[in-house]
């Protein structure tokens, strides 16, 4: 059977191009026996400016079947099936997925967010999970890289429910080990900022079928680079949006704890400390237990600053 073609959308602002030239070059060395080719859709930026800071783009460490059946090295001046491109609908994140998948003709599709890096096995990996079973969607699980840590996070299944993504945000499920079949789901565009438009999408995605996960680290994910961690207003209005499109994140006690205890760190990092209490009560209400409500009540005082929060919790791998 001929391997499913797969095209891998990355979106940029063309502001980070050693991290892209890397995730593109990482995609391409992918030893995987089906046609890869890469949209890179630049959202804002001058693309004919980023297409130049990926030329010539060295594919060196791109296998090729050599004469006797094995595998040689080859270098290319410029990398085959790698296009770039303006994002041509919403601004933002969210559009720049969707014109990426417009633009691909293939089997399948996936992302990979400009400054991670897919590891050796991973698209392999994938692929043959939805090969096997009737899966129309997988992840995998992540590396995170974070001040010069490196911490595997790993869902501990290998089938990844709706009712999973309610109980926890799980960020291995995250948006550079997405692969799916074509024509299956689309970006919500009117994500506030871009902000949780990845959660939304495996959420629904899983609500059609439960998600097939290769439960190894096969994406490095690099959270120091993030263009949204601090963005606290739009985080904020990203956690709304998600309790307003999908209720039963407020029927689930320990998830619903979780996205109250965000909302209550969010407002204490912005130095609103009547709603970063109200909302740490909402927080206590659910789930007495939760730790993100005494934490954000120490934010909201002064004992602690958030950024300093962040970056412990970094650097265990964890997010607030």
């Amino acid at each position: 059977m001929t391997p499913a073609s797969v095209g891998v959308v990355i979106p940029t602002r063309g502001d980070r191009p050693t991290h892209l030239r890397a995730a593109v070059e990482a995609v391409l060395t992918q030893d995987y026996a089906g046609t890869v080719t890469v949209a890179v859709v630049v959202d804002g930026g001058d693309h004919r400016a980023v297409a130049d800071s990926l030329h010539p783009i060295p594919v060196g460490a791109v296998p090729r079947p050599s004469a006797d059946g094995g595998d040689r090295r080859v270098v290319a001046d410029r990398a085959p099936g790698v296009r770039v491109l303006s994002n041509r609908l919403t601004p933002g994140l969210p559009g720049a997925r969707n014109t990426g998948i417009a633009a691909c003709d293939t089997d399948l599709v996936a992302f990979c967010d400009d400054d991670d890096v897919w590891l050796p096995g991973k698209l392999a990996a994938q692929t043959r999970l939805l090969a096997d079973g009737d899966a129309e969607f997988a992840s995998c699980g992540i590396e995170v890289e974070y001040g010069g840590r490196r911490v595997p996070r790993l869902a501990g299944t290998r089938r990844v429910t709706a009712a999973d993504l309610v109980r926890s945000r799980m960020v291995m499920v995250h948006s550079s080990t997405f692969l799916f079949r074509r024509g299956t789901v689309w970006v919500d565009e009117s994500a506030p900022s871009g902000q949780n438009e990845d959660w939304d999408l495996a959420l629904r995605a899983a609500k059609r079928h439960p998600i097939a996960n290769a439960d190894e680290p096969f994406v490095r994910v690099r959270w120091g680079a993030s263009h949204y961690v601090a963005r606290w207003a739009d985080r904020i209005a990203g956690l709304e949006w998600m309790l307003a499109r999908h209720p039963e994140l407020a029927v689930d006690p320990r998830g619903a704890a979780r996205i109250y205890g965000q909302l209550a760190f969010g407002h204490a990092a912005l130095g609103h400390r009547r709603d970063a209490g109200r909302w740490a009560a909402r927080t206590f209400a659910a789930r007495l237990g939760e730790p993100r409500a005494p934490i954000a009540l120490a934010v909201a005082a002064g004992l602690i600053p958030a950024s300093t929060v962040l970056a412990l919790l970094h650097q265990r791998g964890h997010g607030i």
